[in-house]
């Protein structure tokens, strides 16, 4: 957990702020058992090695947890949320938050140079 400080950007971790880890945690977050390593692959749109990598920088900063077993005979890998990393998770995404408002809030329709493009940060972003 990181320090109360002035700065929200300061409370940003690092693990999360990696676009496919934020992927991968989002997913995870709306599964309450679980998600298979082939569900996760497709829901995050990630390579084997790619997820792989990604899951053993999560392991490590013991945010998920990692479970081998075998159903009929065939491996079956589960990833799932460590309650110490949806309670860290919770504090990235309420940082995350804090900056974007604080960058939100930073626009002044007046600023813009002529020539430039109306701001429009006033609306929130939807991803297309």
């Amino acid at each position: 957990m990181k320090e109360t400080t002035t700065n929200p950007c300061d409370a940003l971790e690092r693990v999360f702020h990696e676009p496919n880890r934020l992927s991968i945690m989002s997913a995870l977050c709306a599964a309450d058992s679980g998600l298979s390593f082939g569900e996760l692959k497709e829901t995050c749109s990630l390579t084997d090695g790619n997820l792989n990598r990604h899951l053993k920088a999560l392991e490590e900063a013991d945010v998920i947890r990692v479970r081998k077993t075998f159903v009929d005979s065939k491996p079956r890998t589960t990833v799932s949320l460590s309650r110490v990393g949806l309670d860290r998770f919770n504090e990235y995404l309420a940082a995350l938050e804090q900056v974007l408002q604080k960058a939100r809030g930073s626009f002044r329709p007046d600023s813009r140079k002529a020539g430039d493009a109306p701001l429009t940060a006033a609306k929130p972003v939807r991803a297309g």
